[in-house]
């Protein structure tokens, strides 16, 4: 179970993926710049990805995310957490612990995404577009985690709820 003590720590994978996101947006901006042309480009190769090769991690990556996310919403139940989205909105003393929670809680599912978006860019695009591969990989992983989370943790403790035989009257 993760505590509020662990939640303020990034764990071996969650620091490799922030290291690597830097150096990707870096890498990006250097290599290809940010004009016009290449955020054309880049919202029009993000857009021919679902129905190229490779579609295949446009489930399976949401899968997985969904079931980190189920995973730690059930936990979230069974401690009487605040739900996880709402968490990350409103409370502002809460937000970085759950941030870092989740992405303790996703990144090896954001790792396999980047290093399958390089073979999908290696074998379609002929070339590496680093900051696409950072934010497919972002959309597939981090972000079903952060809507699913919430909705797992609420069932989870109408489950609990029902299971519980009601106590003497």
């Amino acid at each position: 179970m993760t505590t509020r003590a662990d939640a303020q720590e990034l764990g071996l994978l969650a620091r490799l993926v922030v290291a690597f996101a830097v150096l990707l947006v870096a890498a990006g901006v250097v290599w290809h710049g940010i004009t016009v042309q290449t955020l054309q480009r880049f919202w029009r190769d993000l857009a021919a990805r679902p129905g190229g090769p490779m579609s295949f991690r446009f489930i399976l990556q949401p899968a997985m995310a969904a079931i980190a996310a189920f995973l730690d919403g059930r936990r979230d139940a069974a401690s009487g957490r605040s739900p996880y989205f709402w968490g990350l909105v409103r409370d502002r003393g809460e937000r970085l612990g759950r941030l870092r929670e989740g992405l303790n809680g996703t990144a090896r599912i954001i790792l396999l995404g980047i290093a399958m978006d390089v073979i999908y860019q290696a074998l379609v695009l002929r070339t590496f577009y680093p900051t696409e591969a950072l934010v497919v990989a972002l959309l597939l992983a981090f972000v079903p985690y952060i809507l699913l989370r919430g909705p797992f943790a609420r069932a989870a403790r109408r489950w609990r709820r029902r299971a519980t035989p009601p106590g003497p009257s």
